[in-house]
Protein backbone atom coordinates (compact mmCIF):
# COMPACT_ATOMS: atom_id res chain seq x y z
CA UNK A 1 0.00 0.00 0.00
CA UNK A 2 2.79 2.43 0.89
CA UNK A 3 4.39 1.78 -2.49
CA UNK A 4 1.19 2.92 -4.24
CA UNK A 5 1.04 6.01 -2.01
CA UNK A 6 4.58 6.89 -3.12
CA UNK A 7 3.72 6.74 -6.83
CA UNK A 8 2.14 10.24 -7.21
CA UNK A 9 5.23 11.88 -5.73
CA UNK A 10 7.46 9.79 -7.96
CA UNK A 11 5.45 10.64 -11.09
CA UNK A 12 5.71 14.34 -10.23
CA UNK A 13 9.47 14.05 -9.70
CA UNK A 14 10.15 12.30 -13.02
CA UNK A 15 7.84 14.74 -14.81
CA UNK A 16 9.94 17.62 -13.49
CA UNK A 17 13.06 15.75 -14.61
CA UNK A 18 11.64 15.42 -18.13
CA UNK A 19 10.88 19.16 -18.20
CA UNK A 20 14.53 20.12 -17.62
CA UNK A 21 16.12 21.02 -20.98
CA UNK A 22 18.98 18.70 -21.83
CA UNK A 23 20.15 15.95 -24.18
CA UNK A 24 16.75 14.31 -24.66
CA UNK A 25 14.90 17.58 -25.23
CA UNK A 26 17.51 18.60 -27.81
CA UNK A 27 17.20 15.21 -29.51
CA UNK A 28 13.39 15.37 -29.60
CA UNK A 29 13.38 18.88 -31.08
CA UNK A 30 16.01 17.94 -33.65
CA UNK A 31 14.20 14.77 -34.73
CA UNK A 32 10.84 16.56 -34.88
CA UNK A 33 12.07 19.40 -37.07
CA UNK A 34 14.41 17.40 -39.29
CA UNK A 35 12.69 14.02 -39.60
CA UNK A 36 9.08 14.81 -38.80
CA UNK A 37 6.58 13.48 -36.30
CA UNK A 38 6.96 9.77 -37.07
CA UNK A 39 10.76 9.81 -36.75
CA UNK A 40 10.50 11.75 -33.48
CA UNK A 41 8.07 9.21 -32.00
CA UNK A 42 10.46 6.35 -32.82
CA UNK A 43 13.20 8.33 -31.13
CA UNK A 44 11.28 8.84 -27.88
CA UNK A 45 10.35 5.16 -27.95
CA UNK A 46 14.09 4.50 -27.99
CA UNK A 47 14.81 7.01 -25.22
CA UNK A 48 12.06 5.52 -23.06
CA UNK A 49 13.60 2.08 -23.60
CA UNK A 50 16.86 3.54 -22.31
CA UNK A 51 15.13 4.62 -19.10
CA UNK A 52 13.81 1.09 -18.59
CA UNK A 53 17.36 -0.23 -19.07
CA UNK A 54 18.65 2.14 -16.37
CA UNK A 55 15.83 1.07 -14.07
CA UNK A 56 16.58 -2.62 -14.60
CA UNK A 57 20.31 -2.11 -14.03
CA UNK A 58 19.52 -0.33 -10.79
CA UNK A 59 17.11 -3.11 -9.80
CA UNK A 60 19.70 -5.80 -10.57
CA UNK A 61 22.09 -4.51 -7.97
CA UNK A 62 23.47 -1.04 -8.61
CA UNK A 63 21.17 0.52 -6.03
CA UNK A 64 22.17 -2.04 -3.40
CA UNK A 65 25.88 -1.48 -4.08
CA UNK A 66 25.61 2.28 -3.72
CA UNK A 67 23.40 2.05 -0.64
CA UNK A 68 26.10 0.00 1.12
CA UNK A 69 29.10 1.89 -0.23
CA UNK A 70 28.94 5.60 0.45
CA UNK A 71 32.28 6.27 -1.27
CA UNK A 72 31.14 4.64 -4.51
CA UNK A 73 27.94 6.67 -4.40
CA UNK A 74 29.85 9.92 -3.87
CA UNK A 75 32.14 9.09 -6.81
CA UNK A 76 29.14 8.54 -9.07
CA UNK A 77 27.42 11.66 -7.78
CA UNK A 78 30.38 13.98 -8.40
CA UNK A 79 31.12 12.34 -11.74
CA UNK A 80 27.55 13.15 -12.70
CA UNK A 81 27.87 16.73 -11.43
CA UNK A 82 31.13 17.20 -13.38
CA UNK A 83 29.60 15.84 -16.56
CA UNK A 84 26.53 18.06 -16.26
CA UNK A 85 28.69 21.15 -15.65
CA UNK A 86 30.75 20.28 -18.74
CA UNK A 87 27.57 19.75 -20.77
CA UNK A 88 26.14 23.05 -19.56
CA UNK A 89 29.29 25.02 -20.46
CA UNK A 90 29.51 23.27 -23.83
CA UNK A 91 25.87 24.10 -24.59
CA UNK A 92 26.24 27.75 -23.54
CA UNK A 93 29.40 28.03 -25.67
CA UNK A 94 27.41 26.84 -28.67
CA UNK A 95 24.93 29.68 -28.13
CA UNK A 96 27.49 31.93 -29.87
CA UNK A 97 26.18 30.51 -33.15
CA UNK A 98 23.15 32.08 -34.76
CA UNK A 99 21.14 28.87 -34.30
CA UNK A 100 22.85 27.69 -31.14
CA UNK A 101 23.31 23.93 -30.88
CA UNK A 102 20.20 23.26 -32.95
CA UNK A 103 21.70 23.20 -36.43
CA UNK A 104 19.22 21.31 -38.55
CA UNK A 105 21.05 20.59 -41.78
CA UNK A 106 20.15 17.69 -44.05
CA UNK A 107 23.19 15.73 -42.88
CA UNK A 108 21.56 15.36 -39.49
CA UNK A 109 18.34 13.90 -40.89
CA UNK A 110 17.43 10.41 -39.72
CA UNK A 111 14.81 8.69 -41.86
CA UNK A 112 14.52 5.03 -40.86
CA UNK A 113 12.62 3.87 -37.79
CA UNK A 114 15.57 1.75 -36.67
CA UNK A 115 18.01 4.64 -36.85
CA UNK A 116 15.62 6.94 -35.03
CA UNK A 117 15.08 4.34 -32.30
CA UNK A 118 18.83 3.85 -31.85
CA UNK A 119 19.36 7.61 -31.62
CA UNK A 120 16.83 7.87 -28.79
CA UNK A 121 18.19 4.78 -27.03
CA UNK A 122 21.80 5.97 -27.13
CA UNK A 123 20.77 9.46 -26.01
CA UNK A 124 19.54 8.07 -22.71
CA UNK A 125 22.10 5.31 -22.27
CA UNK A 126 24.85 7.95 -22.47
CA UNK A 127 22.93 10.42 -20.29
CA UNK A 128 24.54 10.89 -16.87
CA UNK A 129 21.32 12.43 -15.59
CA UNK A 130 19.45 9.20 -16.26
CA UNK A 131 22.15 7.05 -14.70
CA UNK A 132 22.38 9.13 -11.52
CA UNK A 133 18.60 9.35 -11.13
CA UNK A 134 18.11 5.60 -11.61
CA UNK A 135 20.77 4.65 -9.08
CA UNK A 136 20.40 7.41 -6.50
CA UNK A 137 16.70 8.30 -6.52
CA UNK A 138 14.59 5.34 -7.67
CA UNK A 139 15.37 3.32 -4.53
CA UNK A 140 14.23 6.23 -2.34
CA UNK A 141 10.63 5.74 -3.48
CA UNK A 142 10.56 2.05 -2.55
CA UNK A 143 9.31 1.54 1.04
CA UNK A 144 11.32 -0.63 3.40
CA UNK A 145 8.62 -3.32 3.50
CA UNK A 146 8.63 -3.70 -0.32
CA UNK A 147 11.12 -5.82 -2.28
CA UNK A 148 13.74 -3.30 -3.46
CA UNK A 149 14.60 -4.86 -6.84
CA UNK A 150 10.97 -5.31 -7.92
CA UNK A 151 10.06 -1.83 -6.73
CA UNK A 152 12.91 -0.18 -8.62
CA UNK A 153 12.05 -2.14 -11.79
CA UNK A 154 8.39 -1.02 -11.59
CA UNK A 155 9.43 2.59 -11.03
CA UNK A 156 11.73 2.36 -14.06
CA UNK A 157 8.75 1.41 -16.24
CA UNK A 158 6.62 4.21 -14.74
CA UNK A 159 9.47 6.65 -15.37
CA UNK A 160 9.61 5.59 -19.02
CA UNK A 161 5.83 5.99 -19.42
CA UNK A 162 5.82 9.49 -17.91
CA UNK A 163 8.76 10.51 -20.09
CA UNK A 164 7.14 9.12 -23.24
CA UNK A 165 3.88 10.94 -22.47
CA UNK A 166 5.58 14.32 -21.96
CA UNK A 167 7.77 14.05 -25.04
CA UNK A 168 4.76 12.99 -27.10
CA UNK A 169 3.09 16.28 -26.14
CA UNK A 170 6.31 18.10 -27.06
CA UNK A 171 6.44 16.41 -30.47
CA UNK A 172 2.82 17.32 -31.24
CA UNK A 173 3.51 20.91 -30.16
CA UNK A 174 6.60 21.11 -32.37
CA UNK A 175 4.58 19.74 -35.28
CA UNK A 176 2.23 22.70 -34.93
CA UNK A 177 4.98 25.26 -34.27
CA UNK A 178 7.61 24.13 -36.79
CA UNK A 179 7.70 27.51 -38.54
CA UNK A 180 8.35 29.33 -35.25
CA UNK A 181 11.01 26.79 -34.21
CA UNK A 182 12.76 27.09 -37.56
CA UNK A 183 13.87 30.63 -36.66
CA UNK A 184 17.59 30.76 -35.73
CA UNK A 185 16.91 33.20 -32.87
CA UNK A 186 14.41 30.79 -31.30
CA UNK A 187 16.82 27.87 -31.56
CA UNK A 188 19.57 30.00 -30.05
CA UNK A 189 17.25 30.81 -27.15
CA UNK A 190 16.54 27.10 -26.68
CA UNK A 191 20.28 26.47 -26.54
CA UNK A 192 20.77 29.02 -23.77
CA UNK A 193 17.77 27.65 -21.88
CA UNK A 194 19.15 24.12 -22.18
CA UNK A 195 22.55 25.18 -20.89
CA UNK A 196 21.12 27.02 -17.89
CA UNK A 197 18.70 24.18 -17.13
CA UNK A 198 21.52 21.63 -17.08
CA UNK A 199 23.56 23.93 -14.82
CA UNK A 200 20.66 24.12 -12.34
CA UNK A 201 20.35 20.33 -12.43
CA UNK A 202 24.07 20.01 -11.66
CA UNK A 203 23.72 22.46 -8.76
CA UNK A 204 20.75 20.55 -7.35
CA UNK A 205 22.62 17.26 -7.61
CA UNK A 206 25.71 18.75 -5.94
CA UNK A 207 23.65 20.06 -3.02
CA UNK A 208 21.61 16.87 -2.60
Amino acid sequence: MQFLLNLPGFVFAVFLLALVPGQTVAMVLRQSIVGGKQVAFWSIFGSSSGLIVWGLLSALGLSVVFQKNATAYEILKWAGVSYLVFLSLQTLWQSRKDSGSFEFGNNGSIQSAGSAYRTGLLTNLTNAKGAVFAVAFLPLYVPANFQLGIGVAILGVVWAMVSFSWYSILILSVDRASVWLSRPSVRRGLTVTSGLGIALLALGLALS
